[in-house]
């Protein structure tokens, strides 16, 4: 490894925190989460803050965001965020500048959670909102109605929260494309409207109650019409004042989530919790996924990551550049050149010919990035950004 790579390996790490507790899960969900008595999230917490305590290889490294996701951590009482954070400032240095996130939901939030929140420095919201139709909520199982939501996002701008990220799933089941549009507009117009908004189109994954229904009970959108409605998506926002940064993000002037854009762009990331990852100086390991495992592992004192693995010179030039092209300003060549020591056009130049002819990737003096017809076809070209063997 180059020593300019060490360098920018040994700087502001990010970090996650994840919390699998949420009130009930949505229909369409995979995500390792679900309802839990409150003795298994005490617990769990004790757990998760000792697992924070114990962390030693990073320990005193200064931190550049923290995003405390799941699951749905504002089903916690406020005093045990602050008991993480806590314990992560004592671990960690985090910068006076540290972008500092926690994803919320409607019907889970009050003032009290909203003021500690602020207390312990947390400065930007992540709203679950999905839909502003309650009929769609409640098809996607949702807890909450649009009515809660709107109150959830004034009680955080009346507790101070400037930076708020607004989410949204689009091609849902029996959703028309002017649906959609009267729900991008509606949160665009919020005031004061969001600094941040995610649109993200619904995935119907195995194991999930939407994965166990056939096409006709489903009934979603035709694929014309769920990229009728990405394309939509831009120009609308566009109309508000938001700049597409990434695949499916959305941001006023300045407000890009630097979390996410830390980990398109493979800085340093170390999570902790039920599940989570982390990326160190070009090794990722995982934590368990069974709460069984990860409280055994906690209780006894030992090592709690698991599935590590050092990532290869090849692998890493792969995370590269199919991470980096989901930024809409693409990969850089001269970056490209500095960690691999190596140029872009030498490893991947035939690809990149391939499909800068069929105007699919677009390619700039330093700059190589998707056109808006590669973006809809995006999995497959980046796919072949995989290298042989």
């Amino acid at each position: 490894m180059s020593e300019e790579m060490t360098n920018r390996k040994d700087g502001p790490l990010e970090i996650y925190v994840h919390i699998p507790f949420c009130i009930r899960k949505c229909l369409y969900c995979d995500f390792l989460s679900g309802p839990a008595e409150h003795n298994t999230q005490t617990l769990y917490i004790e757990a998760l803050i000792n697992e924070i305590r114990c962390a030693q290889e990073e320990a005193g490294r200064p931190v550049s965001s923290i995003f405390i996701g799941g699951g749905t951590p504002s089903v916690l009482p406020g005093e045990d965020i602050c008991e993480i954070m806590k314990e992560l400032r004592r671990r960690f240095v985090v910068l006076e500048d540290a972008e500092i996130s926690i994803e919320i939901n409607p019907g889970t939030l009050n003032k009290e959670k909203l003021e500690a929140y602020r207390r312990v420095g947390i400065n930007r919201l992540s709203i679950g909102l999905q839909s502003v139709r309650d009929a769609e909520l409640k098809l996607l199982g949702r807890i909450h109605t649009m009515e809660e939501f709107l109150e959830s996002y004034q009680m955080a701008v009346q507790a101070g929260f400037q930076n708020i990220n607004v989410d949204l799933m689009f091609a849902l089941p029996k959703q028309k494309v002017e649906n959609w549009e009267e729900n991008l507009r509606t949160v665009a117009q919020l005031n004061p409207a969001p600094a941040h908004i995610s649109a993200y189109s619904l995935i119907v994954e195995e194991g999930t109650p939407f994965g166990c229904m056939t096409e006709a009970e489903l009934a979603l959108p035709s694929e014309d019409e769920e990229y009728r409605m990405y394309d939509l998506t831009e120009k609308v926002l566009r109309e508000y004042g938001y700049h597409q940064y990434e695949i499916s993000n959305y941001a006023k002037s300045g407000m890009e989530c630097r979390h996410n854009c830390g980990y398109w762009q493979r800085k340093d990331y170390l999570g902790f919790g039920l599940g989570a990852a982390s990326l160190i100086r070009n090794t990722r390991f995982r934590n368990p996924f069974r709460m069984e495992d990860y409280m055994d592992r906690i209780s006894r004192h030992e090592s709690c990551p698991e599935e590590m693995e050092v990532l290869t010179r090849k692998e890493q030039m792969e995370e590269f550049m199919f991470l980096g092209l989901r930024m809409m300003e693409g990969v850089s060549k001269q970056r490209f050149q500095k960690e691999f020591e190596i140029s872009m056009q030498e490893v991947y130049g035939e690809v990149i010919q391939k499909f800068t002819k069929q105007g699919l990737l677009i390619e700039e003096t330093d700059l190589l990035y998707l056109s808006r017809e590669g973006i809809h076809v995006s999995n497959s070209i980046m796919a072949e950004f995989l290298l042989d063997a």
